[in-house]
């Protein structure tokens, strides 16, 4: 494994601020000009390639996990297939990026993939549910550092003036794994063997491995600080405990409930002990001194919001479109690409103008009108609404998350010293990600009910809880139920999905409100030209 130690510098630094405690002495000058305004392009595909594979997975493996659960048995523990790999990657994200900060984000985001392709690997050999779990758990702990190494390698690899243009070559990347992720696997499974949509990861990661060994090679100041122990447990527990609140409540165990009740005491205890904690560390686990930056905070809060969105939006379209519109589950997937269509343009361009004074503001802003029209747009969607107008509407709202996505990125990396570049990657991938789950969590909740309420309303409550209850509310059994049954199974769904995206249109909303509080401003190095100590070179390190 390479790492950037033969290049780095170390720099001391106070509790958080990214600055030296040496008075006297500067984190050194900024690379020459010329070190940094090429970009080495087999890195950069490595790079894209560790970040692809964390979109990509979770997409391929829920399409395989029925054909799993038939071979190796254990239908009860199914969704810890799913939950141990939420868990353990949502945990690591942060800590991978404070690691990459205080000892090498190259070595730092090999070292994720590597772990990532030795989960794998042994998942797909897995011959019992109970292995399968463990190992997919170790497979989230790199994959909490693909995505997380990748933004922090280029946030210091690429100059200010260039990471526009390649962030929106990378926004394209999950849009693609959401639409060809189920379409591969489902290929994979039927074609070989489930095992192999988890063998599928090894050369691809293998390449990204020697991709970015050969063709980066970095020159940065490295944080000299005591590791955050204290930090990381504390985080760890919060967002472990937050993950399963939001995994568990409305599913497994009642809102209500005492065991939702409790998990949402300790996050909010840990968090909270964590925040304190962090204040006095000499060595944050998430430097404070990100949050100063108005502009960062602001993206932080808009990108979990857009995260909920996002991800409550691509799960239950896909319901309306296969349970009402009566498409199979490849062509529900299809029927969704003007979704991804919508985010993939706008993040191209979002990518290439977001350089221009007041993007910062601008952006997010049309981002999240779009987002509220486009939400308002999909409360049209009925029963009877034609197909092909019912994928189109979706291109609105699609195109509103691109922009809130690109442009929160691109704000939240010119707003760090390039110094706490992996940290403050780690804050952006943590808070989407807990957005997705809490978004998922409490719109998905309100697609339930508003769809049991629906169903008991017209079928009364004994055949509703047989439908909901039974595993009779799929698209194949929808063909064997009388008519009338059919219907109000459309009628329901169709609330169902009108409740959540009334959710996102106020989520939109507040997002929209939030944007307003951004501000131009340059970037933090052309701020403080002295105080990233980034730069990057081509070739061998």
């Amino acid at each position: 494994m390479t790492t950037d130690t033969d290049t780095d510098t170390d720099t001391d630094t106070d509790a958080g601020a990214g600055r030296s405690t040496d008075p006297g002495s500067g984190p050194g000058p900024e690379p020459a000009a010329e070190e940094q305004t090429k970009p080495p392009l087999l890195g950069v595909i490595g790079l894209m390639l560790g970040f692809f594979l964390s979109a990509l997975d979770g997409q391929i493996v829920g399409t395989a996990l029925p054909t799993i659960v038939g071979d190796l048995g254990g239908l009860a523990h199914l969704s810890w297939v799913v939950t141990a790999y939420l868990l353990t990657s949502a945990a690591a994200t942060p800590l991978w990026g404070r690691l990459g900060d205080l000892y090498g984000r190259k070595g730092a985001y090999q070292w994720a993939v590597v772990v990532f392709l030795a989960g794998s690997v042994l998942s797909g050999l897995a011959r019992g549910m109970g292995e399968l779990i463990a190992f997919r758990a170790l497979q989230g702990v790199g994959a909490g550092g693909l995505m997380v190494g990748a933004l922090s390698v280029i946030g210091v690899l690429v100059p200010a003036s260039d990471r526009g243009r390649t962030q929106s070559v990378i926004g394209v990347l999950m849009p693609v794994a959401f639409v060809g992720g189920p379409l591969l696997g489902g290929f994979l499974t039927d074609r070989l063997s489930w095992r192999w949509a988890f063998y599928v990861n090894l050369p691809v990661g293998l390449f990204a491995l020697l991709a970015v060994g050969v063709g980066v090679r970095l020159r940065t100041d490295r944080v000299r600080a005591p590791f955050d122990l204290a930090g990381v447990v504390l985080l760890t527990t919060g967002i472990l405990a937050l993950t399963l609140v939001g995994s568990w409540g409305g599913t497994t165990y009642a809102w209500t409930s005492p065991w939702i009740l409790g998990t949402a005491a300790v996050a909010v205890v840990a968090l909270g002990w964590f925040a304190g904690v962090e204040r006095r560390a000499a060595g944050p686990l998430v430097p404070p001194g990100l949050f100063r930056s108005r502009n960062f905070t602001v993206a932080q809060v808009l990108g979990l919001l857009t995260g909920a969105v996002m991800l409550a939006l691509i799960g239950c379209l896909p319901q309306y479109l296969q349970l009402v519109q009566g498409a199979s589950p490849t062509t529900g997937g299809l029927l969704l690409l003007p979704l991804m269509l919508g985010m993939m343009g706008a993040q191209l361009v979002t990518g290439r103008v977001m350089a221009r004074p007041g993007g910062e503001r601008r952006y997010p802003l049309l981002g999240g009108a779009l987002v509220l029209a486009g939400s308002a747009l999909l409360l049209l969607l009925g029963t009877d609404t034609p197909v092909a107008l019912a994928s189109g509407l979706t291109a609105v709202a699609g195109t509103g998350l691109g922009l809130l996505m690109q442009s929160t990125l691109l704000t939240s990396m010119g707003a760090v010293p390039r110094r706490d570049m992996g940290a403050a990657m780690g804050v952006v991938t943590l808070l989407r990600s807990i957005g997705g789950s809490l978004g998922m969590a409490g719109l998905g909740a309100v697609y339930t009910a508003r769809l049991t309420g629906s169903l008991t309303r017209h079928l009364g409550p004994a055949d509703a809880a047989a439908l909901t209850g039974g595993g009779h509310l799929t698209p194949a059994a929808l063909a064997g139920l009388s008519a009338a049954t059919r219907d109000a199974v459309g009628t329901a769904v169709t609330a169902g999905l009108h409740g959540a995206v009334a959710g996102g249109a106020a989520l939109a909303a507040v997002a929209t409100a939030v944007a307003c509080l951004a501000r131009p401003q340059p970037t933090a190095e052309d701020a403080d030209p002295a105080g990233g100590g980034g730069g990057a070179r081509v070739g061998a390190a």
